[in-house]
C-alpha cells in the first residue's frame, strides 16, 4: 500500500504547493478523489439499474424453480446471457475502489509522512475556519457531527437493489443508521483533517447521486 500512499501523497503535495492552504488542499483533494472514482461509480450504478430491471423475471424464476437450485441457477445464467448482463459488473468497481479508498485515507491519516516531512508539516498553518489545527481532533466536535450527518445523507442517496429479501432490506436499513453513528464516533478522536476529507466526500457523493438519478422533466402537455 505504500506505493498508493506515496502516489496520493504527491497529488496532495502538488495541490498544496499551488493553493498554499492546507484546509483548501484537503477540499480539492477530495474533489480529485471523487473525479478519479467517477467512472467506477457510474459503472456500478448502471449495473445496479440493470439488475433492478431483471428483478421481475428473476422473481418469476425463483417462484417456478425455487425447489430446484440447480435448475434455478441454470435458468438464471440463461437470463443473464439473454440480457448480456454480467453479475460481477457491480462487484468489480467496488473491488477496485477499495484499495484506492485505503490509499486516500492512509495519506490523510499521516500527511507528515506521505505528503510532507514531519519537520515541514510542523511549520504549516493547519487552521481551517473554527479548527485551529487540522492535524488534531476538532475541539468543538463540529466536524464529527457533520461527518455523521453527511454520511447519513450520502447513504440515503445510494442506489439499492429492488426485490431483495426482507432480511437483506433490513440489513441495509440498519447499516444506514449504524454507519453514520460509527463514523461520528470514530471521527471524535481522529485528526480533523481526515474528518474534513470525509465530509467533502459525503457531500460530493450526495450531489453526484442526485445528478445521476435526476429524473428528466416531462414537457407540459406530454404523457
Amino acid at each position: 500500500m505504500s506505493l498508493l500512499y506515496e502516489f496520493f501523497g504527491s497529488i496532495l503535495h502538488i495541490i498544496y504547493s499551488i493553493v498554499q492552504d492546507y484546509g483548501l488542499s484537503i477540499v480539492l483533494f477530495a474533489v480529485f478523489a471523487k473525479i478519479l472514482m467517477l467512472p467506477l461509480t457510474l459503472k456500478q450504478n448502471r449495473s445496479m439499474q440493470e439488475m433492478n430491471k431483471l428483478q421481475p423475471e428473476l422473481k418469476a424464476l425463483q417462484k417456478k424453480h425455487g425447489n430446484n437450485k440447480q435448475k434455478l441457477n441454470e435458468e438464471t445464467m440463461k437470463l443473464y446471457q439473454k440480457h448480456n448482463y454480467n453479475p460481477m459488473g457491480g462487484c468489480l468497481p467496488l473491488l477496485i475502489q477499495f484499495p484506492i479508498i485505503i490509499g486516500l485515507f492512509g495519506v490523510m491519516r499521516d500527511p507528515g509522512t506521505y505528503v510532507f516531512t514531519e519537520e515541514v508539516f510542523a511549520t504549516i498553518d493547519k487552521a481551517f475556519f473554527w479548527v485551529n489545527d487540522l492535524s488534531e481532533p476538532d475541539g468543538m466536535h463540529i466536524i464529527p457531527i457533520l461527518a455523521a450527518f453527511t454520511t447519513y445523507l450520502s447513504m440515503a442517496t445510494m442506489p439499492t437493489q429492488s426485490g431483495g429479501n426482507d432480511q437483506a432490506q433490513a440489513m441495509t436499513k440498519s447499516m444506514r443508521m449504524i454507519s453514520p453513528l460509527m463514523i461520528g464516533f470514530v471521527s471524535w478522536t481522529l485528526p480533523a483533517g481526515l474528518g474534513l476529507y470525509w465530509i467533502m466526500q459525503n457531500g460530493l457523493t450526495f450531489i453526484q447521486q442526485k445528478i445521476i438519478h435526476r429524473k428528466p422533466k416531462t414537457p407540459e402537455g406530454g404523457k
